[in-house]
């Protein structure tokens, strides 16, 4: 069993936020794979799955951001003998470009929020997780970027973000079959900025403000 966890905050407050990247990203995928949420035995919704006879869990936190780390715990307790390369946290990074994919084996928080919460309960920084660029290139001060993630996509970020939406959709089905290294190799890279945009077939899954 595979885990892939979307971080981002509850309710159509939230719904269309820079910070809910991982939620849209995995309302994308549940959606291209014919699945659907449902509550879970703890504060998390879920979805289940497989994929070349790989099974697969998808987890969106209830928690709010900042107590991501509740409910990924929770998820990775109720599983027996769970390996941590088996988890794949996908969030949103203000400090990468739109369009920009990172995957990395393990690392710090980086300044998130979310993630500080799951390194904090998992008491480790050794599992895979998939920066998702929402950033315009430019620096911003705390007090800028607190504002920016929790604002929603203007539409134009809305339009190329769903340009993205295959990309991401690739990169996790990628990551139950193949190992960390060749999602390192074949999607740590700007898709904006490398190569036209890829044909849009998500416009429907993530509904106009």
């Amino acid at each position: 069993m595979k885990i892939i966890a979307g971080l981002g905050n509850p309710g159509q407050k939230y719904e269309l936020t820079r910070h809910n990247a991982g939620f849209l990203i995995l309302d994308y995928f549940a959606q291209a794979n014919n699945l659907s949420f449902r509550p879970g035995k703890g504060d998390y919704y879920y979805a289940k799955g497989k994929v070349r006879q790989t099974e697969f869990m998808l987890v969106k936190p209830t928690t709010y951001m900042n107590n991501s780390g509740l409910a990924v715990l929770e998820v990775i307790e109720s599983i027996p003998e769970f390996n941590l390369d088996d988890l794949l946290v996908v969030y949103d990074d203000f400090q990468l470009p739109l369009g920009t994919i990172r995957v990395r084996k393990e690392g710090s928080d980086g300044g998130h929020n979310g993630l500080e919460s799951i390194i904090y309960h998992l008491n480790t920084m050794d599992f895979p997780r998939m920066r998702v660029g929402i950033g315009t290139g430019e620096v911003m001060k705390k007090d800028d970027f607190v504002d920016f993630v929790l604002t929603n996509f203007s539409d134009e970020e809305l339009e190329k973000f769903r340009t993205m939406l295959p990309n991401y959709n690739a990169c996790i089905t990628d990551f139950l079959t193949q190992d960390i290294k060749t999602l390192m190799n074949r999607y740590n890279r700007n898709f904006l900025k490398t190569e036209e945009p890829p044909e849009n077939p998500a416009a429907e899954v993530i509904k106009e403000k």
